[in-house]
């Protein structure tokens, strides 16, 4: 992992805890953003170091503090690294915010290209089933809470690749809500409203982005909701 922007330990220890995975583009930057801002130290996961860097001007220009941790979150070694890292530093954690996502390309379900509809399953699905074992403890000693942001294209026509491994995250998801109810951690499943991002810009290239809600104050009503 990076070093710490605005970096003062007693300012950094002082702070809760909120790791992002999918840190650097749409709403999962736009949301560490928003939680830098209101005083979470943010410890954010991407592959795209320019987006994560940007990530760090922008909190750091706001007053908050963040830890980089360029990785891509499909490299299971790294993950458990990462939890490790948690655990030995922090010790908990206050919020997890999953917003990584890999979004295929549309195409009728007849002409999936398998090395999409793979990318997406690993991503989408496998990745968080992969973490949500690792970062429950580091939840439970935090009190803490995971957030996901589901995106209902299941069963939609040509989002067959992206719908369905969106949906079986959104599936796991509740189960472990449903699992942890009476023990924690609390787990929140938030459908954001319709934002000018870059995935949506693909989706619907020829769409009336001046309709959509602001990326940033998205996020701000969903951290406030937190």
């Amino acid at each position: 992992m990076s070093t710490d922007t605005n970096n003062e330990p007693t300012n950094i220890a002082e702070r809760p805890l909120a790791l992002v995975t999918g840190a650097s583009r749409g709403l999962g930057f736009a949301i560490a953003a928003a939680l830098g801002a209101a005083g979470w130290h943010v410890l954010a996961v991407a592959r795209t170091v320019g987006g994560l860097e940007d990530l760090d001007d922008r909190i750091g220009a706001a007053g908050g503090t963040a830890t980089l941790a360029p990785m891509d979150i499909t490299d299971e070694k790294a993950m458990a690294h990462l939890a490790q890292s948690i655990a030995a530093r922090w010790g908990r954690l206050g919020l997890w915010v999953h917003a990584a996502i890999h979004a295929p390309p549309l195409s009728p379900a007849g002409h999936t290209d398998m090395r999409d509809f793979d990318k997406a399953a690993a991503c989408n699905l496998r990745a968080p089933a992969v973490l949500i074992p690792l970062i429950e403890p580091l939840l439970r000693a935090g009190e803490g809470t995971a957030l996901f942001l589901d995106d209902p294209r299941g069963g939609e026509p040509f989002f067959g690749a992206y719908g369905a491994t969106k949906a079986a995250q959104i599936a796991l998801a509740r189960s472990w809500q449903a699992e942890t109810v009476r023990i924690g951690p609390r787990v929140l499943i938030e459908t954001p409203r319709p934002c000018a991002t870059a995935t949506r810009g693909r989706f619907f290239p020829g769409e009336d982005r001046s309709l959509l809600a602001d990326i940033h104050a998205e996020a701000a009503r969903i951290v406030a909701a937190l």
